[in-house]
């Protein structure tokens, strides 16, 4: 009997990808993926930040227990912003036995930097590496600039405030084009990797895609393709009952400077954008299918996380609203199976790596901490208590925190900043854009996941700490804000 042959895996992870915009026709590629894969349709990533979010996607760990919390920007918090050495992670798992590349953005982040350890076998084709020296040897200048960045307030050491700059929603139509782009660099290696690998063995390919990430200063035709956009009813609004706590991050800090006519300009900017990636994600499947690897393939396509973009009055990340926290999660198996099947089970991102795992017959890793999804993909019951549990720590340094529970439908979020604390409840099947804070009234509800959420952090060693009485505080303490409405820019 002939062995069978371990398939070529294929990770595709957008930056800052809303879950929401992958219709037919910003996406045409990405939503043929999806009729051909296998959906998690109610799927979050553990952290809305790039680092934390891939700390938690490679390791199957929580923030909490890989010790990555944070962006590792700053001098006095960077030891928050690196994944744990003696981890496990996909590409130490893989490399022996898979031909193993990554192309892109690299930011998954170890505390020796996993990809100058001289006993890595993975080809580290990183976009932080190479693309300065390529797109100057074309003579052409990088997106964005200063007038791509504003300046606002980040508090180190949950000290002291000072100055950072940071991305905001400018646009602008970046006239060197598409193959001197950050996208176009990434699809370039990606397909060069895809041309140049080892033939003996299965591939592992992890292409990181920037896109949507900000600036948005993007090529055409991508710049102009879209015009007039229908945006989902909470964008330019401050719905009733939101965290006033979101004015001391960064996602209210820009967000709330613009109106909802600015963002009927900003929307058609970031589809196109959607768009680019889209095209790249095509080309990619094309040379999978010219080599003939695409039926022997397993894809995952995810994103880090989300993007505000409006929604609640928000900008960027960073937060925990759907727009932020919610991704897409497809998995194309070998052979076309189980395709156009969609799953509504909560999962994690911490789920993705024993997924594969156990899609490819790697034994599980007792550090795993979160579970396989294969019985789910083949059919089997849906847990519909499970719960997930998404975190944040602030951007570059420690500061603004966040913590989150969904389980059924309902999603409770704790919001901190300094010494106030403040609580929202929503109830995601019928309000689905979280305009309605049900915290005042659903008091039971939240009492439960609270209770969910605080085992959570104690059983991860939480470096935070919430008291149990902190929700009574909020009750007692922001009553007035019971009767609040909803605010429109």
């Amino acid at each position: 009997m002939e062995e069978k042959k371990s398939p070529h895996v294929i990770v595709i992870m957008a930056d800052q990808l809303r879950f929401d915009v992958l219709s037919k026709e910003v996406a045409p590629n990405i939503s043929q993926l999806r009729e051909e894969s296998v959906q998690f349709s109610n799927a979050y990533c553990n952290s809305p930040l790039c680092v934390p979010a891939r700390g938690s996607f490679f390791t199957s760990t929580y923030p909490n227990a890989n010790g990555c919390l944070i962006n590792p920007w700053k001098e006095e918090d960077a030891s928050h912003g690196r994944s744990c050495n003696e981890l496990p992670n996909l590409y130490e798992l893989m490399e022996n036995d898979w031909d193993s590349w990554h192309t892109g953005k690299q930011h998954f982040f170890t505390e020796d930097s996993i990809d100058e350890r001289e006993s890595s076998k993975t080809k580290w084709m990183s976009i932080e590496k190479g693309y300065a020296a390529y797109r100057e040897a074309l003579g052409k200048r990088a997106p964005g600039g200063p007038g791509f960045r504003g300046v606002l307030p980040e508090m180190i050491g949950g000290e002291k405030s000072f100055p950072t700059l940071y991305s905001i929603p400018t646009t602008g139509c970046y006239e060197e084009g598409f193959d001197a782009f950050f996208d176009g660099y990434i699809l370039k290696e990606s397909l060069d990797a895809l041309k140049n690998r080892d033939k003996s063995k299965p591939l592992l390919l992890n292409a990181m895609f920037l896109a949507p990430h900000p600036p948005l200063e993007i090529p055409e035709p991508y710049f102009s393709k879209f015009k007039d956009v229908a945006l989902p009813e909470n964008v330019g609004q401050w719905s009733k009952g939101q965290s006033p706590l979101q004015m001391y991050n960064l996602t209210g800090y820009f967000g709330t400077r613009y109106t909802k006519k600015d963002w009927e300009k900003i929307w058609p900017v970031y589809l196109g954008l959607v768009n680019l990636l889209d095209d790249c994600v095509g080309q990619i499947i094309d040379e999978l299918k010219a080599q003939g690897m695409y039926d022997e393939s397993l894809i995952v396509f995810t994103s880090d996380h989300g993007e505000m973009l409006g929604s609640h009055c928000l900008w960027q990340k960073m937060c925990l609203y759907e727009e932020s926290a919610r991704v897409p999660l497809y998995f194309k198996l070998p052979e076309g199976q189980h395709a156009g099947r969609s799953i509504n089970e909560t999962v994690m991102h911490i789920d993705v790596l024993p997924t594969i795992c156990d899609l490819v017959g790697i034994p599980k890793e007792s550090s795993f901490q979160g579970k396989s999804l294969k019985g789910l993909i083949d059919g089997g019951e849906v847990d519909a208590d499970r719960a997930a549990f998404v975190q944040f720590d602030g951007n570059g340094a420690r500061g603004n925190f966040q913590r989150c529970v969904v389980q059924s439908q309902k999603k409770l979020i704790v919001d901190i900043f300094k010494d106030e604390t403040f609580f929202e409840l929503y109830d995601l099947k019928n309000d689905p854009q979280e305009m309605n804070n049900l915290a005042f009234d659903e008091i039971e509800e939240v009492e439960k996941l609270f209770v969910l959420l605080r085992e959570h952090m104690g059983k991860t060693n939480d470096l935070l700490e919430i008291e149990e009485g902190r929700y009574g505080e909020f009750l007692q303490g922001y009553k007035r804000l019971k009767e609040s409405e909803s605010i429109s820019l």
